[in-house]
């Protein structure tokens, strides 16, 4: 298919044939992309998702790529990269957060502005969209704690506004994730605080996030759910898993929730341990374990 005349209507540099997926995930895995588009503008994203449903051309919406695993052969259509959607900005107590915009970045400008209650996000490595998603989470704290509203892309190709409660946000889900919706920017709600508590705090949080995650090695964070009334990482690590490995890819000795790249590994390598592990951890305990990381391709 010719994705170049179908998309000639946007500026060249927004267009990448056969870019590397690997490029930009924090797993470091996968193969191309048959195009990468880079809108500059939501109403560039809005006009594309338009231009592929009506060519019924398969497309994938990505953030940082920090909780994708993409298939070795890569993907057959278009990637959207939110990059480029990445405004944030202050008025009184609200955040407004663009789709593209990292985690930190919207926790450190709510620091800078003297606001608390996004310090739980501020070393979560995601873009907001991708975050609001999935209903991100960490320390206690998830995204449906402090959000007001979320612009989207409905199923129909319409924009529309969704307050909290019709985004219907569950652990590590959502309505928006459900009917695949596409994030273009939020606003969260937060309460004044003292930049320099918010600050001590973010900093303890992060230390003991580089105390316990295997931050060095590159991986799409924890790989799986918390199941009910257990903690994945602790059921893998009884089952004797922690440092099993499948070709580059390996169970996180640090911490045994985390499936890493210890150089090269291949998305089927993952995909071989992912369910090793799934089959381990049902035989000894008896509990499914359900992937908290997406695939593509």
């Amino acid at each position: 298919m010719d994705f170049q005349k179908i998309f000639s209507v946007f500026p060249h540099e927004t267009l990448r044939c056969n870019e590397n997926l690997s490029e930009h995930t924090s797993f470091k895995i996968g193969g191309p992309a048959d195009l990468m588009f880079l809108p500059q503008s939501k109403k560039q994203l809005c006009e594309a998702v338009k231009i592929l449903r009506d060519n019924s051309i398969s497309y994938f919406i990505m953030g940082n790529g920090s909780n994708l695993l993409v298939s070795d052969s890569g993907y057959g259509g278009v990637v959207i990269k939110t990059d480029n959607l990445a405004a944030v900005s202050v008025n009184g107590q609200e955040l407004y957060v663009e789709a593209g915009a990292s985690l930190a970045r919207a926790a450190a400008a709510a620091m800078s502005a003297g606001l608390t209650g996004m310090e739980f996000a501020s070393g979560i490595p995601g873009s907001f969209g991708g975050a609001v998603c999935m209903n991100a989470g960490a320390y206690d704290g998830e995204l449906k704690d402090i959000l007001v509203q979320v612009e989207v892309i409905d199923s129909s190709g319409d924009m529309r506004t969704l307050s909290n409660a019709e985004a219907e946000f569950v652990y590590r889900g959502s309505r928006i994730q459900l009917e695949g919706f596409i994030v273009l920017s939020g606003i969260l709600m937060l309460e004044p605080g003292d930049s320099k508590e918010i600050q001590t705090r973010s900093n303890e949080l992060n230390a003991q996030r580089r105390d316990k995650q295997p931050l060095e090695y590159p991986s799409a964070g924890s790989t799986f759910k918390r199941p009910a009334g257990h903690f994945a990482g602790k059921l893998i690590m009884d089952s004797g898993l922690a440092g099993f490995s499948i070709g580059g890819a390996m169970v996180s000795p640090k911490h045994c929730g985390f499936v890493i790249n210890t150089g090269g590994a291949t998305a089927a390598d993952v995909l071989n341990l992912i369910s090793h592990i799934k089959t381990t951890v049902n035989d000894k305990f008896g509990v499914e374990l359900e992937p908290e990381i997406k695939f593509l391709g």
